[in-house]
């Protein structure tokens, strides 16, 4: 007896990375070569509310079955074709009925928060899909939020419905093989055996092949079992279990009629042009996500905006309450990120002893843009001619004598902290490792409000320079972003985008400098002695 099935969600879940914009003709070509390949369900996408998106070619987002009639294949084989719809981001009463052109099928996630404040709506959604003539799949979202207590609570539910299926999510990819086992253990005895488990995982800890196989160990014949898979992994962050690892296992141990060359090929052709445009799978920030439960666009938001170490976004993660972090806001982030950085410091002795070595004195500003090779003889000349106050902002100039390094970043400094004297080190007090001896500045007196480039290194440099009242200042590696091209000196600087564009960048830091040098007009001298985007002149 198969009493294993596939679900392939690379058409839905997978394509959250990509927002779900596959074009009309690869959807088309992915769900037609699954059927091919023997794939048991195929999931075609998310079904919304019209209110919430508005349809279009080439995604797939979907506001009623019909639209998915031109990707459904001809030849169906014995495939299901299924949608799945986030409980409360869909109206159930306008779900018509199931006429067999269409999905057959309809997955219904929702939250424990949502279990137990709507319990009867839920209920009624739920009826309200079988009744309409679809398979129903229920989907746990998160189940490692409730206790088993709370989870044989919704089991009663399930087994009075009578679904198709019912899912064990590992939404924030946060289990490890115990809980996974526990979990399916007290499912599997308790839910009526004619209805399937379902497994979906995330491979935060790379556990997702390992749980597969667990749970293909640990089924019976008196259950069928439902894998969720996507192509190469495709999936936000870690990604999920790949289905072509998941078939080839079934196909080489329990002889299943799974094709693996033509899931290959679907890689090939569809998946690998998307990959070199999007990142999935393990990495650090998906690792961390695992540990602390949260929307992996926090840790990715923190990582790369800010480009914090584990010990600070451990310390921001682990302040916001949980349920919090299980979403992906923005503007939190921010003001959790902006109150952890906001350790206020006394600076008044430091500002006076920078007033009386660096006042009316000019500075050579040195940021680490490739201009700084590129520019050598130049900045040179300008050195012996100027004789200036050099300052390298987040890095150690490998061709110039400097005279303080200002950091306002923990990862630079940390590279760097031990193998520097620190009297020379100006730091801001975002920084909280290894600051003995250092010139501590304060965090909030420096940053630049109501930007999104609030914290830019540069322009907390200059707003410093302004408190303690240099006569000049020149800049010398303040290139600007350029796409395709390496913009650092030091490798080990970040040359992608994060939220916002380089074009967006260059421009927003474009306007903070201009309202700089209406502020210091008459008091300031600035020029640039490399070439730059924000050399407005």
């Amino acid at each position: 007896m198969k009493n294993i099935k596939i679900l392939d969600c690379t058409l839905r879940d997978g394509g959250r990375i990509i927002d779900c914009a596959f074009e009309n003709a690869i959807i088309t070509n992915i769900a037609k070569k699954l059927t091919d390949a023997n794939v048991d369900i195929i999931e075609m996408g998310f079904l919304r509310d019209s209110r919430l998106v508005e349809y279009h070619e080439n995604s797939t987002f979907f506001t009623e079955p019909s639209q998915l009639v031109p990707f459904i294949p001809k030849e169906k084989r014995n495939a299901m074709y299924v949608a799945f719809v986030d409980f409360g981001m869909y109206d159930f009463s306008k779900l018509v009925e199931c006429d067999g052109n269409s999905i057959t099928g309809i997955r219904v996630g929702f939250t424990k928060t949502q279990f137990d404040n709507k319990y009867e709506e839920i209920k009624d959604s739920l009826i309200k899909v079988k009744k309409q003539g679809y398979t129903l799949f229920v989907q746990g979202v998160n189940t490692l939020a409730y206790s088993d207590r709370e989870l044989l609570d919704l089991i009663d539910l399930i087994n009075e419905i009578q679904p198709y299926s019912f899912g064990i999510v590992d939404t924030y990819g946060a289990m490890y093989l115990d809980d996974i086992i526990h979990l399916y253990n007290l499912v599997d005895y308790n839910l009526d055996t004619k209805i399937c488990i379902d497994i979906h995982s995330h491979n935060n800890f790379q556990l997702s092949f390992a749980f597969a196989q667990q749970i293909i160990a640990e089924a019976s014949d008196k259950r069928s079992i439902i894998l969720d898979a996507t192509l190469n992994g495709m999936g936000k962050c870690a990604g999920n279990l790949n289905t072509e690892l998941i078939v080839d296992f079934l196909v080489r141990k329990k002889n299943y009629d799974y094709d693996v060359d033509i899931i290959l090929d679907v890689i090939d052709r569809y998946l690998f042009p998307i990959k070199k445009r999007c990142e999935w799978g393990y990495s650090i920030p998906a690792f961390m996500a695992g540990i602390y439960k949260a929307h992996p666009n926090n840790i990715i938001y923190l990582t790369e905006k800010y480009r914090l170490n584990s010990k600070d976004i451990k310390y921001i993660i682990s302040s916001i309450e949980e349920q919090t972090r299980q979403r992906y806001d923005y503007d939190n982030i921010q003001k959790v990120y902006r109150d952890y950085c906001a350790c206020k410091v006394d600076d008044a002795e430091t500002l006076d002893y920078l007033r009386k070595q660096l006042g009316d004195k000019n500075i050579l500003v040195m940021a680490p843009g490739r201009t700084i090779e590129d520019y050598r003889e130049k900045i040179q000349e300008y050195i012996s001619q100027k004789s200036p106050i050099v300052i390298c902002v987040n890095f150690v100039s490998q061709y110039f004598a400097y005279d303080y390094l200002f950091y306002a970043n923990t990862i630079h400094w940390e590279k760097i902290s031990d193998s520097v004297e620190r009297k020379k080190c100006i730091l801001v007090s975002n920084i909280h490792t290894d600051t003995k001896n250092t010139l501590m500045v304060d965090y909030s007196g420096l940053i630049a409000e109501n930007s999104i480039l609030y914290d830019n290194s540069t322009i907390m440099l200059l707003n410093l320079l302004r408190k303690i009242c240099v006569r000049s200042i020149a800049f010398a590696g303040f290139d600007g972003l350029k796409e395709k091209e390496e913009n650092y000196v030091d490798n080990t600087f970040p040359n992608k985008k994060t939220d916002i564009s380089f074009l967006e960048t260059n421009m927003e830091i474009s306007r903070l400098l201009e309202l700089y040098k209406n502020k210091v007009a008459g008091k300031i001298e600035i020029e640039f002695v490399t070439p730059s985007v924000y050399d407005m002149d």
